[in-house]
């Protein structure tokens, strides 16, 4: 039986197997023609050569394009609750899986901001209820709430999230006394947001006092400096060296950042960990000029040689994971001067085409995309059974047609929010079909909302 629409595949009797066959599979260093056969929303068994006879089963014919492992992004803002007129939960995972996210780690800064267990439970209610991809939120660490931080559940919570800067209201931990107890304490791993609130007071007032209010969005990187980033990032890695922390440093976005990383041993003995977010390997100060608020982040995107230095760092090892730091705006919002555009930009639905287009530019081999996008994420926060294509973990699968060029246009953008800074750009590789815990949950640009996604487990001591 040859099944191509939802309908079928939804009311597929859930004892008997599904095979996806006739694709050019990609996963863990390997592209080979082959199969898959999942049984329950799991992945049931793997063989090289177009085709399987699965007698009583169903098929899926991927028709020779690429298969992947989903997407895992560990660093999104879906803005549930207390800011859905920008986003939620239900619009930013449907972006989502259209973009290949078959997973996501979101995090506090919401309204109220998730410092508490209770409020963060609300969330995994939500999600539970809205959420198309798996899901897990990050506990807020604030001065004041190492207590709920001790009490989270590490097989049950992603991380907790550190803001050393003063990018999300009052949940900058300025405190060195909390700091520390933090970092010696916490049961999850930690999530550190690396900016230096002094240096940026400096540069701001420094600015202030030259431009008055009228300050040009290309100063952003000079106000979010990379002194005010390697400064923080030093801390925290000291910090973490100290007590033996598990620490995450989030969206990397300078060259001197990497020399406090290292390449030398595998990420899975890695007590120091990092991430680029796709703008940060994409954009540079360059494109400031024409795109404006639309790419103010925090982080500031830097200069051409910090965007390939972190590539260099991607390739060599420093550089752990990708990750989108998916933050949207209205555009009207963004459309406001220097100080009052708030920062960020929207992601999770072109972050797989835009790398898969560097590496059709040659950049990075699409088996490092993989690796950086699907594998790592699940390795670096210890996601059980996700981000690999094995028996026995879950059946979260994209399918990619690597030759089905598409330009972003405001019609085909699924963000609340209805921009991205990828707007005009024709991208080579398209997504073409999403599956989430074995279920297709997007097909050739219609989306099946009927399947929701999981609460993520990990495996931790």
């Amino acid at each position: 039986m040859q099944l191509n629409t939802f309908v079928e595949i939804s009311i597929y009797e859930m004892d008997r197997r599904l095979v996806i066959k006739n694709a050019e599979i990609i996963n863990e260093g390997r592209r080979f023609l082959g199969w898959i056969v999942i049984r329950n929303g799991i992945i049931e068994k793997i063989g090289e050569g177009g085709f399987y006879d699965a007698p009583g089963g169903g098929e899926f014919d991927a028709g020779g394009k690429l298969l992947i492992p989903g997407v895992i992004d560990c660093h999104v803002h879906f803005r549930e609750p207390g800011v859905t007129h920008k986003a939620d939960i239900s619009t930013e995972s449907r972006a989502a899986v259209a973009g290949g996210v078959t997973s996501f780690l979101e995090m506090p800064n919401t309204v109220p901001q998730t410092t508490t267990l209770e409020l963060l439970e609300e969330k995994f209610r939500l999600a539970s209820e809205k959420s198309l991809a798996n899901f897990s939120f990050f506990l807020g660490a604030t001065n004041n709430n190492l207590g709920e931080i001790e009490a989270a559940d590490p097989h049950n919570v992603c991380g907790v999230k550190v803001f050393f800067g003063a990018s999300t209201g009052n949940m900058l931990v300025d405190s060195l006394e909390s700091l520390e107890e933090i970092f010696k304490r916490s049961p999850l791993p930690v999530a550190a947001h690396c900016e230096d609130e002094a240096i940026i007071c400096r540069n701001n007032a420094l600015m202030k006092e030259k431009y008055g209010d009228n300050v040009p969005v290309e100063m952003h990187a000079s106000i979010r400096s990379a002194e005010a980033c390697y400064r923080s990032s030093e801390l925290a890695v000291s910090l973490a060296k100290k007590h033996n922390t598990r620490l995450h440093i989030t969206h990397l976005s300078t060259a001197g950042e990497l020399e406090l990383l290292t390449d030398s041993i595998p990420l899975s003995q890695k007590q120091i960990t990092s991430e680029a977010c796709v703008h940060y390997l994409w954009f540079c100060d360059e494109d400031y000029q024409q795109l404006g608020t639309r790419i103010k982040v925090n982080p500031a995107i830097k200069t051409a040689d910090d965007r390939d230095a972190l590539m260099q760092g991607l390739l060599s090892g420093k550089v752990d994971i990708i990750s989108t730091d998916h933050a949207p705006h209205l555009l009207e919002e963004k459309q406001q001067s220097y100080f009052k555009a708030p920062s960020g930009t929207p992601l999770v639905q072109h972050a797989l085409p835009a790398m898969l287009e560097l590496w059709h530019r040659g950049i990075v081999s699409i088996e490092k995309v993989v690796e950086k996008m699907c594998h790592a994420p699940a390795d670096c926060y210890n996601i059980e059974k996700r981000g690999y294509l094995r028996p026995g973990y879950f059946a979260d699968i994209v399918i990619v047609d690597p030759d089905k060029p598409w330009m972003v246009l405001p019609e085909n953008i699924l963000y609340k929010c209805g921009w991205s800074a990828f707007e005009g750009v024709t991208f080579r590789s398209q997504v073409t079909h999403t599956f989430v815990n074995g279920k297709l949950v997007f097909s050739n640009g219609q989306i099946f909302d009927t399947v929701k996604g999981k609460r993520l487990t990990f495996y931790r001591p």
